[in-house]
């Protein structure tokens, strides 16, 4: 699992920048406006606004942003017809990588995830060629700063969570999918510092990468990710941190 928490690192951290968490508020907007029409407007009996509302706060999204998305989703406002994506490809070195995007042009989105996949050295698979590769899972991160992380994990366990793993950076907590908001709501009663809770597809098991291999990978991963239409992209790469480290100096 250790390759999942290190590239969502990577992923947070980018996102700190202005140009990214421009990107990242509209990726949040889209999520909101797909729950609102899947659910209705109404957080307290739509599981999954409430997470694409939390996610977006966790963000530091503007209320009055998160408050126009529920309406373009609701109707109150003018807004855009959103298609739900999940493709499947493979990357440099045959890693297994889930594309999940929200599109309001499906054959264009293809399109471009098609060309990044093919000029990154990887290619776009038939639907179900990787997915059984994933589990659906909710993921919380913890970041350990001076807490123990062995009492973080024993917390995490008492709070309903179904499996910890402790990382040189934090600590990553996985819950079933419905239970996501139920662990998270008690950890904040401990007052535990959370650095992101979402639903994710957790690889069963990782693949190693030789250096060459796992660069372009990271830049796969990453082109993927720069895309507005894309929301989620999950691979079973695992990338030791001396390839983070290198990967992240280069760009």
């Amino acid at each position: 699992m250790s390759g999942h928490s290190k590239w969502s690192s990577i992923k947070h951290q980018k996102a700190v920048t202005d140009a990214r968490r421009g990107q990242l508020f509209t990726k949040l907007t889209r999520e909101i406006i797909v729950a609102v029409r899947q659910g209705g407007s109404d957080p307290e009996t739509n599981f999954r606004l409430r997470l694409a509302i939390q996610k977006a706060r966790d963000n530091n999204m503007p209320q009055d942003n998160i408050e126009r998305s529920i309406k373009r989703g609701s109707g109150e406002m003018e807004g855009v017809t959103l298609v739900e994506m999940t493709l499947e490809g493979y990357g440099p070195g045959g890693t297994a990588i889930l594309v999940q995007a929200l599109s309001d042009n499906r054959n264009r989105t293809l399109q471009d995830i098609r060309h990044i996949f093919s000029r990154s050295g990887g290619s776009l698979g038939e639907s179900g060629c990787v997915a059984w590769l994933f589990d659906f899972k909710g993921l919380i991160t913890i970041e350990t700063n001076d807490l123990d992380a062995e009492e973080l994990a024993l917390n995490a366990i008492d709070a309903g969570a179904e499996d910890v793993k402790v990382e040189d950076s934090g600590v990553e907590i996985y819950t079933r999918p419905e239970e996501l908001e139920m662990v998270r709501v008690a950890l904040e009663q401990k007052n535990l510092p959370i650095a992101s809770a979402e639903l994710s597809m957790v690889p069963r098991t990782m693949v190693e990468l030789e250096e060459k291999t796992a660069l372009q990978t990271l830049k796969l991963l990453d082109s993927l990710e720069g895309l507005d239409e894309v929301q989620l992209v999950s691979s079973n790469a695992d990338f030791p941190n001396s390839i983070l480290e290198k990967y992240q100096s280069q760009v």
